[in-house]
Parts: structure tokens; C-alpha cells; sequence
């Protein structure tokens, strides 16, 4: 190669990454390292575990957005149902242009040769025995969200991922979000004040989510692999709603907790740097869709946070959801002495706050906030097709870029391992109308003493 072409090609390189928002300095290595990262012998071979809405809707989307910069392709699918494995094989081989393998189970997937990464797009209880499976066979994860719905699943996968090294980002996409990245700091250089309440509500009036009728008519259970699907669940018998419509059972999802508040709570984690809530309680039902649900359609839950070492002092979150009426709609706010953050417009003002006045007249120190926007970014899409949205996408380009790099992600197993505490703790309060605490030495969740299990 001469050195006209060498420097060149250095060149295009370089602006790959400027475009990426990624430098060398900041991947610790020197150029001349840079064109065996990006060269078609490293590329990044990822397979797909579950063929559903959300990787068909969002995940996807997103990762060919970037795949063919950062050097990534999809070469596998892996869905136990005959019909998805169908789909999504066709599906990839469209977008790839190239033959897609489709695996009949996961024992199939991680059988291929230099499979590299995987996405976990499985139901809400498979997540965290999904990726163990796949760190345990040498790959990367990036795994939806909610983690763990029980806290033996969240400890498992929290060892076996650290035991592993291996890469693994959840889909919390929030924390790629540049109005979340700058309400963190602002919370985190002192500048709001203590947080003093978190009040979160995320309302629809939609009586088809997570219902899928004409799918339920049509699987048979000749279709897929049901002792598969129930990855660790008790023996339970054949039910074509609980293999689609998980979301709406539990001990398959805990509903609204992991679907939706997992997201908002995250937030809560990161921004306060506190790991999980002192105490949850919990009320609601089933007041509208008595459709033979068997999780709630209106919830409201109410945690305390605060230091462990200090139990004088902490705040209040305020989370609450329905699906009969969409009033009030999706809404995190903060609250501090000195004002508010509000996340669904991207504002920090002084709305509620001391003013100037009222604090020196109680002879006390106030952080007094002055009306400012975030970012121009747009608010978090929570509809139930997200799309390829702004954070999904921003995302899981973070997840690829950290494979590369070999760092950790945005929202690496310590923050899975969080939400999901907080979602057991929620959903432990639900069920048994009693205070849920959390045993920092055997990392359970408790309820009337007890460690709440299935």
C-alpha cells in the first residue's frame, strides 16, 4: 500500500469515528490499531433471540442504522415458534441481503461458528436466563428490559455476567438520552439541591395493549416448544395467552412494574446514585379490562430512597399507571427545594421552589434554579411501537460501540440488577397488600418477613 493510499484510507477511518462521536484517545488505542477494529476480518456477528414486536419494531431499526459503519451484521435467529423463526429469518434475510440460519432453540444458536453477540428479545421472565445462556457461550448481550422479574434470576445473571467479562447492555434506552445525560449531571454537581420527591405516571387508554386475540386463536402448541418457554417457571399446562400474552400474567411478567416503570426508575437509580429503594408499597387491580388478566390495569406505588447509613434522610417516589385513561399521559418529574426537573419537557425551573427572599427570611440555604432546557432532544417515545426512536437507536449504537471498545455500556448489569429490585419490590408490595424491604445481606426481597418467591 502506498502512503498516499495508507494515509488516505487513516483518514476516512478517522471520520467514521468523528462521526460516531467516538475518538481514538478515547478508545485507549493508537490509530494504527484502528483499521484492524474496523476491518471485515473483525466484523461483529450477532445472532437474535426472540423474533418479536420489539425486535421487529425497534431493535432492529436501530441496529441497521449502524451496523454497516461500525461493521456488524445479523447472521441468526432463534425463536421457538415456528412462525417467528419463519418471519424472521425472511425479515433478515431482506434487510441483510445475505442467508440468515434459523435456529429451532438457543442450543442451536450458540452452536455457530463465530457467533460474537446476541440480542435478547425474548419474554419478560426469559431475560436474565437468556443471557446467562449467552454469556456462558462467549457472547455480548444486549437484552430488553424489565432484567429479572425474581431476585434469584437477577442474582444468577449478575454473577454470570460478571464472571464472564463479556459485554452487557439492558434496554433502559434512557440513559443514551442526551436530556437524561444532562439532568444526571445537573443532579450529580450539586446543582438542584437533595431531591426531596419523584413523582412518575405513564397513562393509556388503549384496551388491545399487549393482547394479541388473532395469534391466540391460530398457534397451536404443536407450533413451538412450551417446556422450553417456561426457561425455569414452574410446570404449568399448555396456554396460547400466556405463551402471547405473557405481559398480562404473572408469574410470566409482573405487568405495568416491568413493562413500563422499569424505565422511569431506572432514571431514579442513576441520577441519585442510590442502588434501590429502602421500602415499597403498592395498591391497584383490575377495574377495566376484566378480560381474564391476571396483572393489574391501574397501579399506583409509592417508594422510599435514601442512604442506607442514614435513615433520617431520602425522598419519596410517586409512581402510578392505567390503561382506561390517558389523562396526565407519561410525566417524570423532581422535585427540590430549589424547583423542579421535568423530564417530559426537557425544563429545569424554578416552579414550586424557595425564592431568594424566602430563604435568606429562614435564614437557610436554597439551590435557586433559574428556568433552562435540557437539550433539544425530544422527550422519550412511549407509545407501544417506539420505531426506531432517537433512544433506542442512540442505545444500542452504544452497546455496539462498547463491543468494539471493550467498555462498559450506558446501562451495564449493575443498573439490570437495580431495576429489577426495585420492579420485585413494587410487585411484592402488589401482592401480598404488605411493605416490601429489601436484605442487603441476602440480597432478597421481604414481606412480612418473609422472602418473596413465586
Amino acid at each position: 500500500m502506498s502512503d498516499s493510499t495508507k494515509t488516505r484510507r487513516e483518514f476516512l477511518q478517522q471520520s467514521l469515528l468523528a462521526g460516531a462521536g467516538i475518538t481514538l484517545s478515547a478508545m485507549g488505542m493508537p490509530a494504527s490499531s484502528y483499521a484492524r477494529i474496523m476491518g471485515a476480518n473483525d466484523r461483529v456477528n450477532v445472532g437474535l433471540v426472540g423474533f418479536s414486536d420489539r425486535a421487529r419494531q425497534a431493535l432492529l431499526p436501530s441496529f441497521f442504522n449502524n451496523n454497516k459503519e461500525l461493521n456488524f451484521d445479523l447472521v441468526a435467529v432463534s425463536d421457538i415458534w415456528n412462525r417467528r423463526r419463519e418471519e424472521g429469518k425472511a425479515f433478515l434475510e431482506n434487510k441483510t441481503g445475505h442467508s440468515v440460519q434459523a435456529c429451532v432453540n438457543n442450543d442451536e444458536l450458540y452452536k455457530i461458528k463465530g457467533l460474537d453477540a446476541v440480542f435478547i428479545a425474548s419474554a419478560d421472565f426469559q431475560h436474565a436466563y437468556h443471557t446467562i445462556e449467552a454469556v456462558q457461550n462467549k457472547c455480548d448481550v444486549y437484552s430488553e428490559k424489565p432484567f429479572a422479574e425474581t431476585m434469584e434470576d437477577a442474582r444468577n445473571a449478575l454473577k454470570a455476567v460478571k464472571a464472564s467479562g463479556r459485554i452487557m447492555q439492558v434496554g433502559t434506552q434512557r440513559r443514551s438520552g442526551p436530556s437524561y445525560h444532562a439532568a444526571a449531571n445537573f443532579i450529580q454537581q450539586g446543582k438542584f439541591g437533595p431531591i426531596t420527591m419523584v413523582e412518575m405516571t405513564w397513562n393509556v387508554n388503549q384496551p388491545g395493549r399487549w393482547r394479541r386475540p388473532d395469534l391466540v386463536k391460530s398457534i397451536r402448541e404443536s407450533d413451538t416448544d412450551w417446556k422450553r418457554f417456561l426457561a425455569g417457571r414452574p410446570q404449568d399446562s399448555w396456554d396460547p395467552r400466556k405463551y402471547l400474552e405473557f405481559r398480562l400474567f404473572w408469574p410470566y411478567s409482573s405487568g405495568i412494574f416491568g413493562q413500563w416503570m422499569t424505565h422511569q426508575i431506572d432514571t431514579v437509580h442513576w441520577f441519585s446514585g442510590l442502588k434501590h429503594p429502602r421500602t415499597a408499597v403498592a395498591n391497584g387491580g383490575i377495574y377495566m379490562w376484566k378480560d381474564g388478566r391476571k396483572n393489574a390495569d391501574t397501579l399506583t406505588a409509592v417508594f422510599e430512597y435514601g442512604p442506607e447509613n442514614d435513615p433520617g434522610s431520602g425522598f419519596q417516589v410517586m409512581y402510578s399507571s392505567r390503561f382506561h385513561n390517558s389523562a396526565g399521559g407519561t410525566k417524570e418529574i423532581y422535585y427540590s427545594n430549589g424547583g423542579t426537573i421535568d423530564m417530559s419537557t426537557n425544563k429545569i425551573s424554578s416552579t414550586g421552589g424557595l425564592t431568594e427572599k424566602e430563604a435568606q427570611e429562614m435564614g437557610m440555604h436554597a439551590n435557586l434554579l433559574t428556568g433552562q432546557t435540557l437539550s433539544d432532544a425530544e422527550a422519550a417515545a412511549t407509545s407501544a411501537n417506539t420505531g426506531g426512536d432517537p433512544l433506542t437507536n442512540a442505545h444500542v449504537r452504544n452497546w455496539m460501540t462498547c463491543v468494539r471498545e471493550r467498555k462498559q455500556p450506558n446501562a451495564p448489569i449493575e443498573a439490570a440488577y437495580s431495576h429489577s429490585i426495585a420492579l420485585i419490590m413494587g410487585n411484592a408490595a402488589y401482592r401480598t397488600g404488605m411493605k416490601a424491604t429489601f436484605d442487603e445481606a441476602t440480597q432478597e426481597v421481604m414481606v412480612g418477613g418473609k422472602v418473596f418467591t413465586l
